[in-house]
């Protein structure tokens, strides 16, 4: 629901706009205002996402309320104002209010009004939670937001569900191909990544870490350092360093060093 504030010095007229959006159910009215000064102590204590504004007021009207608002440097609802005079409307939109209506308030404008709020701020709502997932979903995979949210907006999946059983490695004219399972982490040595297996061999290959981790699948992998990648099956446990650092210890006896801005990736790999 959004949080409504009404402002209007006449209290009639309040009144009616008050019963009148008792019949949207999406709208939760939280505070009725009769001047300028009420509204801008109103708004900033209740965060409204709409606000319902009289443009002739007494000592503050409509537009100074908004130019206060602004000069705080507050967050601005949605606003709609209320006039009985339409050559507002110009200097409505000028200052950024969404829509206006007439009074005396006819029930359909005033339905416009509202179902004009509601298309703008279920459309930034769902961007927001886009965002939010963009984020976690990069904060485990190590991709980019911005690519996340570019297949978010073309209905593609946001995890890549494909990814190689094997790497193929080429050394010295042949070709090794390395099964993904058999990995128990990678490591970063200058222009070469070194990737450690099983049976205790390393296999030395030529990519950069950013492409290697994303050719593995990150529900298996993650990284826990900008030049170290760890299979979540080798994780043993997670250790506090003396110096506030962070280590993770692999079931084969290794100790790979946690960086502060993987920390995260790799807590949440105890949380599942």
């Amino acid at each position: 629901m959004l949080k409504v504030i009404v402002v209007d010095d006449e209290p009639l007229a309040r009144k009616g706009m008050l019963v009148r959006l008792k019949e949207f159910s999406e709208l939760d009215v939280v505070a009725e205002c009769s001047n300028g000064q009420q509204a801008i102590e109103s708004i900033s204590q209740h965060k409204p996402d709409l606000v319902f504004l009289d443009v002739e007021m007494p000592g503050m009207d409509g537009f100074s309320v908004l130019k206060q608002l602004q000069a705080q440097q507050q967050t601005l609802p949605y606003i709609v104002f209320v006039t009985a005079y339409d050559h507002y409307a110009f200097n409505a939109f000028e200052v950024s209010a969404l829509d206006y209506v007439l009074k005396p308030v006819e029930p359909e404008r005033l339905r416009q009004a509202v179902e004009k709020v509601l298309k703008l701020y279920q459309a930034q709502d769902t961007q927001k939670h886009k965002g939010q997932l963009a984020e976690a979903v990069a904060k485990l995979t190590g991709d980019e937001a911005g690519n996340i949210l570019q297949r978010l907006d073309n209905a593609e999946p946001v995890v890549n569900d494909r990814f190689p059983d094997a790497i193929s490695i080429k050394d010295s004219g042949e070709i090794t191909r390395v099964p993904v399972s058999a990995i128990e982490w990678v490591d970063a040595a200058g222009d070469y990544m070194c990737i450690h297996t099983r049976d205790g061999q390393t296999h030395i290959l030529r990519r950069t870490m950013k492409e290697l981790e994303q050719e593995l699948d990150p529900r298996l992998f993650v990284r826990v350092h900008r030049s170290a990648i760890v299979n979540v099956h080798t994780i043993a446990k997670l250790q506090m360093l003396a110096n506030g650092e962070h280590q993770l210890m692999l079931t084969n006896g290794q100790s790979v060093k946690v960086s502060r801005s993987y920390k995260d990736r790799v807590k949440q790999v105890f949380s599942n």
